[in-house]
Formats: C-alpha cells, sequence, structure tokens
C-alpha cells in the first residue's frame, strides 16, 4: 500500500478522521491510543471531547526530548518503513507551531529516558 496521499500535511483533516476513529473504538469500549504531535490547545482539548463524549477516561502525555542536538540527530536520521511517506525535516519541525501545555499531564523527556521506561511511565499512569 502506498502512502502518497499522505505525501503532503494533510492539516486537520488528519485529526478529525482520528477523533472519530477513536470516538467510533470508544464507544465499543476498546481502549484508544492516540500518537500524534497534538501541537495545539485546539487539538488537545479535543480529544478530551472524544474521551469526555464516551465517558472514556484519558491520560495525556506529552513526550519531549530537552536535548536539542539528539532531537535533530533523530529527525534527520528517520528512516520510513511506509512505501511513499517521506519524514519531516529538521527545518520543517522548527517550524512547526506548537503551543506550550496549560493542563495536567505526563512529561517524559526521552533525553534521560528510554523508550522502555517511558512506556512503563505510562502504563504506571493507568493504574491497570
Amino acid at each position: 500500500m502506498s502512502a502518497r496521499v499522505l505525501a503532503k500535511d494533510v492539516g486537520p483533516a488528519g485529526y478529525v478522521v482520528a477523533y472519530e476513529l477513536a470516538r467510533a473504538n470508544l464507544a465499543l469500549g476498546q481502549t484508544v491510543v492516540a500518537d500524534c504531535v497534538n501541537p495545539l490547545q485546539l487539538t488537545r482539548e479535543a480529544w478530551r471531547a472524544v474521551a469526555a463524549d464516551t465517558y472514556a477516561r484519558v491520560i495525556e502525555v506529552e513526550i519531549v526530548c530537552s536535548d536539542i542536538a539528539e532531537h535533530q540527530r533523530r529527525v534527520t536520521q528517520r528512516i520510513s518503513d511506509i512505501q511513499g511517506l517521506v519524514p519531516p525535516t529538521w527545518a520543517s519541525v522548527q517550524r512547526h507551531d506548537y503551543m506550550p501545555w496549560t493542563t495536567p499531564r505526563l512529561v517524559i523527556d526521552t533525553a534521560f529516558v528510554s523508550a522502555a521506561d517511558a512506556a512503563q511511565s505510562i502504563l504506571d499512569r493507568t493504574g491497570d
């Protein structure tokens, strides 16, 4: 399957589709993990609304990399395993709008935490 349709920024439409997919799955009693940049207060509020609409619990997690050189290395060395999908450039990451969070959330800094430890922190937060 080719992802050429995703070669350009899908913008708000991608979030709207994701909200509806999440809402449908939550309504079926499924667990949903939404892994996205979630850069704006508006998008964060929309995810919370999806959870509220379906009486689902929401756990918000902000993943950061405080080491700028490491962040740049990760972005520039990323290889896509999806045919036709081109990863973002460092310049595009730097241009991306990202509003600071104003609500409580779990913050994980991957400059200091391994992927396994990050996953465990998230699982611990679920209380399951």
